[in-house]
Order: structure tokens, then C-alpha cells, then sequence
């Protein structure tokens, strides 16, 4: 497994004033396939009906953003959850989303807000399968876990915002699958959570699903596959994330469309053990 750790002096104090609404809201999707601007077919006309469309909603606690800085010095984004997990501290996001400096997790985000609704959280270690990557059999691999400092008070993350449990992916094929996650603002202005309801099935020649809905653009790498989701705790099982072939989707003007994740099995259970212990 490769874990990265962050500076002892990375607390949550220390990412709440970094992280200002002006260096947020400036900060780049770091997603490899990025989506076009809107969901259209080759002949201009509105996407299948068949297909469904993301729609805006408010947020819910377990689901956000998470930021860092990267080698480039500069601002970058992708989609993380929380999962349970016995220290209540635990992230789940795409692993070509593995943090650079300064990361931070922001569950509910809300664009341009002074104050956060739950906060903002210093993420203090990463960890990633080894081999991980976007392109062939590597991109089977694309998941990671992150751990977030307890805030001022000693709270942990999961305390406020719940969690998700992580579950194997039952089969490639399943009904009623709710993705959230935060577009890039350059494809969706309102820079708002999206979500969806939807079904998923294999994408050919890799062990990973693939879901159709409009609406996923850059930046919502790592958004969370939930199953048997609460409407009242906002919470599910998590049996996927947006990742895997080329960042978690195909190239191309209506990319946007159709997004990938990795088939949760031995491989992600092992990483999530390594996680918890530390």
C-alpha cells in the first residue's frame, strides 16, 4: 500500500484558514477524461430520453469536496465521501484524486460560503493500491482512503456528517444506484452537489461498472455508488466511486454521460483495513 502523510502542522485550524472561499472556488477538477458543456447527441438534438439527468440538489453531510495543492502549485478538486470505519475518520475517493499539500475535506460544500456547514477538515494521510492508475488493467485499482484530523473540539468527521458503509459490489449489474457528487463551475455554473438514480452495468473488458447519466462532469471523480440509500440519514452503501478507465469516464464532447468505477473486491478491503489501522 503507499501512504502519504501530511505535516504534523496540517491540523483542521490550519485548513480552515488556508482553505478560504476566493483559493476554493479557484481550484481546478482533477479529472483525466474532462466532460463537455452540455449533454447533447452528435446531430444537436437533446440526449436520449432513456438517459437520465443529474439534478442540483443542496448537499448531503456525507458527501463533498476535496481539496489540495499539487506539484503545479495549484488549486485542485475532486468528489470524496465519508465511510464508517471504527475511528470515525475515514474518507473514500478516487485514487488518482490522492492528495498533494495542503488537503482538505469539505463535506456539503456550498460555493462561496464564509462558514461551512460542517466545517472544514485537515486530511493527514492517503493511502493508494499499489499500481494504481487511469489506463489499463490499472485503472481497475482507481479507489483510495484518506484520514481527516478531528476538529477544534475532538470531534471526528463521521460523528457530524454519518457514514457510508463500504460494501463489495454485489455484480456488475444493479438497479436503483444513487451517485452524488460536485461538477466542475466551468460546466455547471451554479457549482452545486449533483445527483442521480440509476442503474449500472460491466464496462467490456475491465472489472469495472459503468452507469449512464447526464450532469457528471470534471470534478466529480471520487463521487460515491450508493446502494439502499436513506432518505432520512442521507446515508447507503457504498459499492463504487467515479473512477477507473481513463479518471472515470470516456473522452470526447459528451463525456459527461457515461461514468466508470472500479468493481469493489478483495483488492479495496485490504486497503480499507490498512486504512483503519493507521
Amino acid at each position: 500500500m503507499t501512504i502519504t502523510s501530511a505535516a504534523a502542522s496540517w491540523t483542521t485550524e490550519a485548513a480552515a484558514d488556508f482553505w478560504t472561499p476566493a483559493k476554493m472556488a479557484a481550484a481546478f477538477p482533477r479529472r483525466t477524461a474532462p466532460g463537455g458543456p452540455e449533454a447533447m447527441t452528435s446531430s444537436g438534438t437533446p440526449a436520449a430520453a432513456s438517459v437520465p439527468t443529474a439534478r442540483h440538489i443542496d448537499g448531503i453531510p456525507s458527501v463533498g469536496v476535496l481539496f489540495s495543492v499539487d506539484k503545479d502549485a495549484r488549486a485542485h478538486y475532486c468528489t470524496a465521501s465519508v465511510v464508517t470505519s471504527p475511528r470515525r475518520n475515514l474518507l473514500l475517493t478516487a485514487g488518482h484524486c490522492n492528495p498533494g499539500t495542503h488537503a482538505a475535506f469539505v463535506p456539503k460544500y456550498r460555493s462561496g460560503a464564509t462558514i461551512q456547514p460542517y466545517g472544514v477538515w485537515a486530511i493527514t494521510k492517503s493511502f493508494t493500491y499499489p499500481g494504481h492508475g487511469t489506463t489499463g488493467d490499472a485503472s481497475d485499482l482507481d479507489f483510495a482512503f484518506a484520514t481527516v484530523a478531528p476538529d477544534r473540539r475532538g470531534r471526528s468527521v463521521e460523528s457530524l456528517t454519518g457514514g457510508n458503509t463500504l460494501t463489495p459490489t454485489p455484480g456488475y449489474t444493479n438497479d436503483n444506484v444513487t451517485v452524488i457528487g460536485y461538477p466542475s463551475v466551468r460546466n455547471d455554473p451554479q457549482d452545486r452537489a449533483v445527483r442521480c438514480e440509476t442503474g449500472t452495468r460491466r464496462l467490456d473488458g475491465y472489472r469495472q461498472l459503468r452507469m449512464e447519466c447526464n450532469g457528471f462532469h470534471g470534478g466529480t471523480s471520487g463521487s460515491p455508488w450508493l446502494t439502499h440509500f436513506d432518505e432520512r440519514t442521507k446515508t447507503g452503501r457504498v459499492i463504487g466511486n467515479i473512477g477507473g478507465l481513463n479518471g472515470g469516464g470516456p473522452s470526447g464532447p459528451h463525456a459527461d454521460r457515461t461514468s466508470y468505477s472500479p468493481y469493489y473486491g478483495a483488492n479495496i478491503l485490504m486497503l480499507y483495513l490498512r486504512a483503519i489501522s493507521g
